[in-house]
């Protein structure tokens, strides 16, 4: 297992996050992305150990693709759970989303866990906390509306359907229909290699080793040349 002329323009759009979308002020909902649980067993469990980060990190790609929502960047999420000495390692409980949420000043917290089998076939499942009141505002309980399956190859497409049941889910300002396709067609030209080695890159980045960080992220791009969240990890390390 491995890990018209205006819309093309917003299909490039969608593989990178927006500092508008990502900005403070206007009074926009805000949302921030926790690390997602790995379920998977046995060696895959540490095989796919960085994918904790790495669903996090594109998922918050593609909400931020939603201009009507202020999205949190995942370097600052980073930063408050080493400061607050909460769980890294993709095992977060809703008592820890709705702190971390608080300390953020976020409206709405995402978490969710991942599980693959031995047929290359991955399973998202995604809750989101109001920060407020600590309640679950999505999945409804016993639902299986935040859940989303299909070939791990489709990795990003995947991401992509779970975005929108979350932004659905939520109650959110709705996605502009034309950035919502944009974004559909810009997740099937993402090769899942291309997010395996970035999502390592992302783990090596965290733990401090800034050289074997810069050296997955050039092995990602080198996968996928317009992987823009790539390159900008790499101009952070720069």
């Amino acid at each position: 297992m491995k890990f018209g002329t205006s819309f093309a323009a917003l299909a490039a759009l969608a593989l990178a996050v927006p500092s508008l979308a990502t900005a403070q002020g206007g009074g926009k909902p805000t949302v921030a992305v926790l690390y997602f649980n790995n379920g998977a067993i046995g060696k895959a469990n540490e095989e796919l150990a960085p994918l904790s980060k790495g669903i996090a990190d594109m998922l918050i790609g593609e909400l931020a693709m939603n201009p009507g929502i202020r999205v949190v960047e995942r370097d600052q999420i980073q930063k408050v759970l080493e400061e607050q000495k909460l769980s890294t390692d993709g095992k977060v409980d809703g008592q820890t989303a709705v702190k971390v949420g608080k300390l953020i000043g976020a409206h709405h917290m995402v978490t969710g866990g991942f599980i693959t089998d031995r047929s290359g076939k991955m399973r998202f499942t995604a809750r989101v906390f109001n920060v407020e009141t600590g309640l679950i505002e999505f999945p409804t309980a016993g639902g299986s509306t935040g859940v989303v399956e299909g070939k791990i190859d489709n990795f990003m497409e995947l991401v992509n359907q779970l975005a929108v049941k979350i932004n659905t889910g939520a109650k959110l300002p709705d996605i502009p229909a034309r950035v919502g396709e944009a974004r559909k067609e810009a997740a099937k030209k993402v090769p899942y290699e291309a997010i395996a080695l970035y999502s390592k890159g992302l783990a090596a980045k965290d733990a401090g080793n800034k050289a074997e960080a810069v050296t997955l992220f050039n092995k990602s791009i080198d996968k996928f040349p317009n992987f823009e969240k790539a390159k900008d990890e790499l101009k952070k390390l720069q």
